[in-house]
């Protein structure tokens, strides 16, 4: 199976290594790979091209923002078990038990003594990244408020029944300028969550709008960004969510029908659910997962590098 590294793979440093770091890896590497003294040219290429882009802030910020590279990144995910990863199916040996989410968990590649993972092991084992942060200034207090409401949701509900899953808060959206507000990683599954708060009562969703008594109220637009990112990374599976939240906290409310013939979600793998369901549903998706017990490193790091 072919494999595209990210320019931190390439260089063999973390994604937190600084400029002075950054230059010292690229010269251990271009004097292995430089062709005048035995290396191979096409992977020269690369690690010039990791260095000129890391070495420069605002290309690197760029990058990161990019989720680090926009090409086709597959890897086997070996773990300790025995199963391996290969397209969207994990592959047992014969005998093996299927992962559970409650296992302990694996990460992949593993940890080992002497190596230079593009993540250290302290942070690949944090449960919960980065917080609501200010941006903007309109609404800027009801939209934290709101995204606070969300993060307690998921790390109480959620993390809590998943223990190799990590939440990400605030992103860069791949799709356009804006930003995705939340992101759970488990195993080989990545959800997007978005929220929205509206009063009590029944509302329907028919694919496209959220509709009560007749008028239309438009949902966050989730679903770019979701295609965008299981482009990024063909790897995953990748769906998204908006949570409707209600004012007083009720999990149950607001109520949210889907119109007749209309589908909750696959169309746009995007789902609209108040909190109740977005917990059930989550624990359903990333808890049944084809290793749900693995935190893959370096997509977490690719995860973290588009943080902003």
């Amino acid at each position: 199976m072919s494999q595209e590294r990210t320019h931190y793979e390439v260089l063999g440093i973390p994604v937190t290594a600084d400029s002075a770091a950054v230059k010292a890896a690229y010269r251990r590497a271009a004097r292995a790979t430089h062709p005048d003294h035995g290396g191979d040219a096409s992977e020269f290429r690369l690690v010039s091209l990791a260095y000129e882009t890391l070495s420069d802030p605002a290309a690197r910020s760029a990058y990161d923002r990019s989720y680090g590279g926009t090409s086709a990144y597959r890897r086997p995910a070996s773990d300790d078990a025995g199963a391996y990863r290969a397209g969207a199916e994990t592959v047992l040996r014969p005998g093996q038990a299927r992962p559970t989410a409650t296992d302990e968990t694996v990460y992949v590649p593993a940890f080992a003594p002497g190596s230079v993972p593009v993540l250290d092991q302290a942070t690949a084992a944090q449960r919960m990244h980065g917080a609501p942060r200010k941006r903007g200034v309109f609404g800027a207090q009801a939209r934290l408020a709101r995204e606070a409401r969300t993060v307690q949701l998921l790390s109480t509900h959620v993390l809590g029944a998943l223990p190799s899953a990590r939440l990400v808060n605030g992103l860069h959206s791949p799709a356009d300028r804006g930003y995705l507000d939340h992101a759970l990683l488990a195993g080989y599954r990545l959800a997007l969550v978005d929220s929205m708060m509206l009063p009590r009562g029944v509302y329907r969703w028919d694919g496209t709008s959220l509709l009560r008594d007749g008028k239309a109220i438009d949902p966050p637009r989730l679903a770019p960004a979701v295609r965008r990112m299981q482009e990024i990374f063909p790897e995953l599976n990748v769906t998204g969510w908006t949570v409707i939240l209600s004012p007083d906290g009720n999990l149950h409310e607001p109520v949210i029908d889907y119109a007749r013939g209309a589908d909750p979600g696959s169309a746009a793998a995007v789902h609209v659910v108040n909190a109740a369901n977005l917990v059930r549903e989550l624990k359903m998706f990333l808890g049944t997962g084809p290793a749900p017990n693995v935190v893959d490193v370096p997509v977490l790091a690719r995860l973290l590098g588009g943080m902003y």
